[in-house]
């Protein structure tokens, strides 16, 4: 039940967030700072493979190892951090900034970079006020070693380098 709750949980947030608004974003109006990448607009492919396939990986995780969903009135009961979670504690966030930039360089859209920029702030925002806190709670002790282990982002602990 709970991939069937996953499944529906990501066609309806990340869904949203990474295919219908940007629809909308370039679709819709003036297109905000074009830019053109010629030919190198297909290498802007290798991050939205990476995204699609990185939130599917964690996404399975949650509900095979969790047995939770994503979305945060059904969370993981159960603490991940095998797969994706080894590198960075946020990677379904990593995922969709990645698919999201993906879909900015192949588009040629200074709208879509902006956008993702905003969703970086608002991820972060969530993570530090909601996310982190309640996983503290919940997991405690198991949570806060995690946490002193690996890296909220990918490369960047805080302010410094890894």
């Amino acid at each position: 039940m709970a991939l069937v709750k996953t499944l529906i949980f990501t066609l309806l947030v990340p869904g949203t967030v990474t295919v219908a608004l940007p629809y909308c974003l370039l679709t819709r109006g003036p297109q905000i700072f074009p830019f053109e990448l010629g030919g190198l607009r297909f290498l802007a492919i290798a991050p939205i493979v990476f995204g699609v396939v990185i939130y599917l990986w964690c996404a399975g995780a949650f509900a095979l190892i969790g047995k939770g969903t994503p979305a945060p009135i059904d969370a993981p009961k159960v603490l991940v951090v095998r797969g994706p979670y080894r590198w960075t504690r946020n990677p379904m966030y990593v995922a969709v900034l990645s698919l999201l930039s993906g879909e900015a360089l192949f588009f040629g859209s200074g709208a879509l970079l902006v956008y993702g920029a905003v969703w970086w702030i608002i991820f972060s925002l969530f993570i530090r006020l909601y996310e982190e806190p309640t996983l503290r709670r919940k997991f405690g002790e198991p949570y806060q070693e995690y946490c002193a282990s690996v890296p909220r982002w990918i490369f960047f602990r805080g302010a410094r380098l890894r």
